[in-house]
């Protein structure tokens, strides 16, 4: 059956709905498999290595940038209708929020989309950051945090035109894809010096695809529906504060591809770790340590909906794209976490570092 015939079948909403199920519960089986975060290869730097974990998070990051630039120069997907390209955006939002973002995925030991993969296999920390997470998120979107989180925003703003980095750098997409290349050929030597399986090396390859594959099926959807559809990619900043709302408020709202990709991840991580015997259930060791998560939580929550993404939404989806306020978002995530790692973790262990394995 064809495209328009399967959202013919099952309406607009349950066939967009079903895209982000089935696409995110890919990125779950995937991140799970190959430990894809972007918190564990900032510290694997932080601390003077290039390994398997940062081995891994490249060949994600770079698959995703050739993934999309691919279909964008197939002429699969285009960035006409996409938010962060045609519309202003705000440079201290971007590194403010980034640098709190880095912060709080240090705290909890997790970013958004590793604390919703950890929480399907039993991790108790991971549950409750994410709740917390999505609590934050929504509250700075439509709560009490939104006027903080508008004049933060308003700061220091710039134009739809000055968003676009390939326009800047004048570059175009075959600029843009030849960059990506050489950043998987870097991922490509870690994974070889750090010994890093096949399977994980492939997973973590999965995880950049399932990011293209969101942008050309949102874009596709937009194409063929009646009513207006976000062309987005992957995210888990607004997806987990709506899915909460969801879950919280009565029947009747209306569904769309974020609805999907929560559950998705989820039962895609549950699977996964079914499958690899990774269920276990982990809880706090004391009320300083719960402390700890629920406050980098928040930080993340409050960040990610100032800086328009999470450490997938801005860091691989908007980056594939060339958003600029996306790449300074990223840098300021690994600068965040690089330096909450130097100024309040490091001092608390001494300087070796926590993160041994290598992913298999």
């Amino acid at each position: 059956m064809t495209f328009d015939g399967l959202m013919e079948l099952l309406g607009e909403e349950g066939f967009t709905a079903l895209g982000g199920l089935v696409i995110g519960a890919a990125f779950g089986v995937l991140a799970q498999r190959s430990r894809f975060c972007l918190r564990a290869s900032t510290l694997e730097v932080a601390h003077g290595r290039l390994g398997g974990r940062l081995a891994v998070w490249l060949l994600a990051f770079s698959t995703a940038l050739i993934a999309t630039q691919g279909l964008i120069l197939l002429g699969w997907f285009d960035t006409g209708n996409v938010r962060q390209l045609n519309n202003p955006g705000s440079l201290s939002g971007a590194v403010i929020g980034g640098l709190m973002f880095g912060c709080g995925m240090t705290l909890t030991r997790a970013c958004a989309s590793r604390m919703l993969v950890l929480s399907a296999n039993g991790n108790l920390r991971a549950l409750l950051s994410g709740l917390v997470f999505a609590v934050a998120a929504q509250a700075s979107t439509r709560g009490l945090l939104a006027p903080v989180r508008t004049a933060v925003n308003d700061l220091w703003t710039i134009g739809s035109a000055q968003r676009d980095l390939l326009a800047l750098a004048g570059i175009g997409h075959g600029g843009a894809l030849l960059f990506a290349l050489g950043w998987l050929a870097a991922g490509a030597v870690l994974v070889r010096r750090n010994r890093v399986s096949a399977w994980a090396s492939l997973g973590a390859m999965g995880v950049g695809l399932t990011v293209a594959a969101a942008w050309w099926f949102t874009w596709r959807a937009a194409a063929s529906a009646f009513e207006p559809v976000n062309v987005h990619s992957l995210s888990f900043t607004a997806p987990s504060a709506d899915f909460l709302m969801l879950v919280l408020s009565p029947p009747g709202s209306r569904w769309g591809f974020d609805t999907g990709l929560i559950p998705g991840v989820f039962l895609g991580s549950f699977l996964a770790g079914l499958a690899g015997g990774d269920l276990k259930l982990e809880g706090f060791k004391d009320g300083s340590s719960m402390t700890r998560y629920i406050t980098g939580g928040c930080l993340m929550g409050f960040g990610s909906v100032l800086a328009g993404g999470c450490a997938v939404g801005a860091g691989v989806s908007g980056a594939s794209i060339f958003v600029l306020t996306a790449w300074l978002v990223l840098w300021s995530m690994w600068i965040g976490a690089v330096l909450t790692d130097v100024l309040v973790d490091r001092p608390s262990r001494g300087t070796t570092l926590t993160l041994q394995e290598v992913p298999r």
